[in-house]
């Protein structure tokens, strides 16, 4: 049977309050309170589920030892972590390997509701798309672009902020990726005009993110001669 929505939690009481409520919004439901019951399912139906959402924290197997088993059965599951801690770390362990999302207990449920269908939308509609490329992410080669929250996640794991300018620029970029974007164009976009100093503040920016992207093997921020810039991925 093709389930909307797995869940993998312990908690009786959270378990059965998200299942029951997703339930009556619709949704078909499939609840474990244990990884290895869970993973045992998933070994033999695992191209038959829109979304998993695993539990950090459970009794026999860790959630990201649980989500890394999925991953290696089946590289393209979406899947994303409920978590009692919002520690740094532990959000960029999760999305390393390669989670939708990152939710901290305690939640709103109709937040969760909420998230839940933009993902499965998402997936529903372009079912090819990478597992890592849930909305306000960006990915670029090798790298994880946050834009709503102006970072950038390193193919080391690494977690690293960006400016708001610096963002800006990479807006411009990431949306062409693999074609020539105009220096005058960025400069109009962002500064308003085209002058000798917005052009020279641009390529500090410039300078910046080429200097970030030497950590991808993917992807690189190069110059065209008299013309402008292309992000390259290959």
């Amino acid at each position: 049977m093709l389930y909307d929505i797995v869940i993998i939690e312990d908690e009786i009481d959270l378990g059965n309050v998200i299942s029951e409520y997703l339930k009556l919004r619709g949704f078909s439901v499939l609840w474990f309170k244990t990884a290895l019951a869970a993973l045992d399912y998933y070994s033999a139906n695992q191209h038959s589920n829109k979304l998993m959402i695993v539990d950090v924290q459970l009794p026999d197997m860790n959630g990201f030892d649980l989500a890394t088993e999925m991953v290696n059965i089946n590289p393209n599951q979406p899947f994303f972590f409920l978590t009692a801690h919002n520690e740094k770390q532990d959000r960029l362990k999760g999305l390393k390997i390669g989670a939708i999302d990152y939710i901290s207990k305690p939640f709103e449920i109709e937040e969760l509701v909420l998230r839940i269908g933009n993902i499965i939308n998402k997936f529903s509609n372009n079912p090819s798309a990478p597992m890592g490329s849930s909305p306000g992410f960006i990915n670029i080669g090798d790298i994880r672009y946050q834009k709503d929250q102006l970072f950038v996640l390193m193919p080391d794991g690494r977690e690293i902020s960006l400016t708001l300018r610096e963002s800006e620029v990479l807006d411009c970029l990431a949306g062409n990726m693999n074609q020539v974007v105009k220096k005058k164009d960025i400069l109009m976009a962002l500064w308003g005009n085209d002058d000798y100093f917005n052009g020279k503040s641009l390529e500090v920016f410039i300078s910046r993110l080429r200097r970030l992207f030497k950590s991808s093997k993917q992807a690189s921020i190069e110059n065209v001669y008299g013309l402008g810039y292309i992000l390259k991925i290959k």
